[in-house]
């Protein structure tokens, strides 16, 4: 007889049931964490759609330009200051140059400024205390940059303590300054060159009608446009106003010069008159500088150095480098500029030849070969023209120099303008003021 069992197959059974009690009971236990993850799934699966739809975005607009801003703001916004405001501004230095500093603060029209200024003070302060010395009975300084015409310092003395800045006057006859002109239409106008030959009777610096004559005697002495200018010869110069130049060419130059047209500039500057007559003597006068009629400002006499150190160029002269509010937002900016350019060519070269040999073997050849003594002039060129006169009642003297000064490679120069005003006892010579102030800023 044959016995089969049914107890393994009751066993796998109850087995089967108790896994999957067992695993209902893991799945019911672990139900919270599955759903936490459910949820978390879903977070990051949402964040991933946001973020491809953001970069897609994004893309699309790197390929497009951007909006254009509105035709006001794409216009530049203009100064809050301009240049025609700056007389105004800055009234109480027109009126008294010993207040000029490198930087200045002023209020204006309920505002507080910063105005940085182009001074060299320590320039500025020796120049002061230059003129000061000078036993003057009044004097003024003004040394430019002889490229883009920055005004490095700016001083003056008045004897009697009278507060007004006389750099800015055309109170004060021209003299022999104007030669400089003179000299450049003849040689642009005229063709001349600084051999020229010239001819001259009497002493040089003389001018009377006797002397303006054409004829040659044995009283005739030649001389040359370069001798003439350099011991300032009245009476060739004379003759050029008759013979060469005229009253149009003569009132052509002045103007290219600058005489009887204002002078841009950040302080009210005055204009420098001239008038060319037409009678010969009137002509003579001019052309030599031998009269008390043409006048001019210390600054305008230092913008004709400028001009022959600079090939001709007269740049524009300036004060003011920048203009800051109390919130520092910066309402002004200088730009140098040429402001015109009187002389061209072989012509400017030559009136820079004729202005170095001025200095070197002219009227202020001995104040100059003191420089030229020093090392660090050795190479350096130096230019001068020199002018003096009295006033009309012959109570003081007017001493004038215009001179420049540039360091070798032309990375350096400026132009000086010194007036020396003296009364029966002389002060201080021009000259020898330029000298002591050329040396002293290429020293510091």
């Amino acid at each position: 007889m044959k016995y089969t069992s049914s107890t393994p197959i009751k066993w796998r059974k109850y087995q089967s049931e108790l896994q999957r009690t067992d695993r209902f009971r893991r799945t019911i236990k672990n139900l919270p964490l599955l759903i936490l993850i459910a949820i978390a799934a879903v977070i990051v699966l949402l964040a991933l759609i946001w973020t491809g739809l953001w970069l897609s975005d994004r893309w699309n607009q790197a390929g497009q330009k951007p909006p254009s801003p509105p035709e006001q703001e794409l216009a530049a916004q203009p100064p809050e200051i301009s240049r025609d405001d700056l007389p105004e501004l800055l009234d109480e230095i027109s009126r008294e140059s010993a207040q000029l500093s490198d930087v200045l603060v002023c209020q204006n029209n309920g505002g507080q400024y910063t105005i940085r200024t182009t001074i060299d003070p320590k320039l500025q302060n020796y120049i002061q205390r230059l003129l000061n010395r000078s036993r003057t009975l009044q004097s003024a300084a003004v040394v430019l940059d002889s490229r883009d015409g920055r005004v490095i310092a700016m001083a003056d003395h008045d004897s009697n303590g009278n507060r007004s800045n006389l750099n800015l006057k055309a109170d004060f006859p021209a003299a022999s300054l104007f030669k400089i002109v003179a000299a450049a239409a003849a040689l642009e106008k005229s063709g001349f060159t600084p051999d020229t030959a010239l001819y001259f009777r009497g002493r040089r610096h003389t001018l009377y009608k006797s002397q303006l004559k054409q004829k040659k005697d044995r009283w005739t002495t030649e001389t040359t446009l370069r001798k003439a200018f350099a011991l300032s010869n009245n009476s060739v110069f004379g003759k050029l106003g008759i013979y060469v130049l005229g009253q149009q060419v003569l009132t052509e130059y002045a103007e290219k010069f600058a005489f009887n047209r204002p002078i841009p500039f950040d302080l009210p500057l005055a204009v420098s008159p001239i008038a060319v007559p037409a009678d010969e003597f009137g002509l003579a006068e001019i052309a030599s500088g031998f009269n008390k009629r043409t006048l001019i400002s210390p600054l305008h006499a230092t913008l004709l150095a400028a001009t022959a150190a600079n090939e001709g160029r007269m740049p524009s002269p300036w004060l003011v480098e920048t203009i800051q509010d109390s919130d520092d937002q910066v309402l002004y900016h200088a730009d140098a500029t040429v402001w015109s350019r009187p002389i061209t060519g072989k012509a400017a070269a030559d009136l820079t030849y004729l202005m170095k040999f001025a200095a070197r073997s002219g009227t202020s050849r001995s104040v100059f070969r003191k420089l030229r003594r020093k090392k660090r002039f050795k190479a350096f060129e130096l230019g001068a023209k020199t002018g003096t006169i009295n006033d009309r009642l012959d109570r003081f003297k007017y001493d004038w120099i215009a001179a420049f000064a540039s360091a070798p490679g032309g990375n350096k120069g400026i132009a000086v303008g010194v007036l020396g005003v003296h009364g029966k006892l002389l002060g201080t010579r021009s000259t020898e003021m330029a000298r002591a102030i050329i040396d002293y800023y290429f020293r510091i």
